[in-house]
């Protein structure tokens, strides 16, 4: 099958693209630009660098900003990429949030479009040592849960990370793969990659509850 894969630049995104790859064309990767940090739907930190990544992979990306109404404009998107690209599905990167897997299906079933979850209902904690086997590089790019952990941000995620959130899921119950919005992630390396993403300069931005990782310049190396 020919499917396009929701993008955002995060590790959800890139997985769910590898595992999909295994079995399927990947055609195209549809980036939606949110208004802000506070989007359900939508990945929104260095959202920009996905076209970075977009090299990196060697497949087209098609960037679309987002209106008020979220749903109504992915339905419009994913109409003009079933046609462009004669897409016959679509691959989202979804674990467990019922609020994101029940509007994709439902805006997939109204254009006859499979839509296709790999990483539903995966333990969040195998999950991310997967990652890891799997030779997946990645960093956490915002935090946005207590504790405010400001050392965590531009770290690459390694075991010693995994323990860290495994010890705030336990004291603070938060998801540990950032389900609930405690944090985003970008990925710098992935086996589909041709080259790594080499971070050039960046800043750290402090807000009273979050704190964000802002990637200002980057290169394919």
């Amino acid at each position: 099958m020919r499917l396009g894969v929701l993008y955002s630049g995060g590790k959800d995104s890139n997985y769910s693209l590898y595992i999909a790859s295994k079995y399927h064309e990947i055609s195209v990767l549809l980036n939606i630009i949110p208004k802000n940090n506070e989007s359900y739907l939508y990945h929104y930190i260095n959202n920009n660098l996905t076209e970075l990544q977009s090299k990196a992979l060697n497949i087209p990306i098609e960037r679309f900003n987002i209106n008020n109404n979220e749903e109504e404009t992915l339905f419009e998107v994913l109409k003009y990429l079933k046609e462009k690209y004669n897409i016959d599905g679509i691959v989202t990167g979804a674990i467990r949030s019922t609020y994101q897997g029940s509007r994709f299906q439902r805006i997939c079933r109204r254009l006859n479009l499979w839509c296709f979850n790999p990483l539903w209902l995966k333990d969040e904690e195998e999950y991310l040592y997967e990652l890891l086997e799997n030779n997946f590089r990645f960093i956490i790019v915002g935090w946005y849960t207590y504790p405010l952990d400001i050392n965590i941000l531009g770290k690459v995620v390694d075991e010693n990370i995994i323990k860290k959130l495994i010890e705030y899921k336990e004291k603070y119950k938060i998801n540990i793969a950032g389900e609930g919005g405690e944090y985003e992630t970008f990925v710098l390396y992935q086996p589909l990659f041709k080259k790594k993403i080499i971070i050039k300069d960046y800043e750290i931005k402090i807000e009273k509850n979050y704190a964000e990782y802002i990637i200002k310049d980057a290169y394919l190396k």
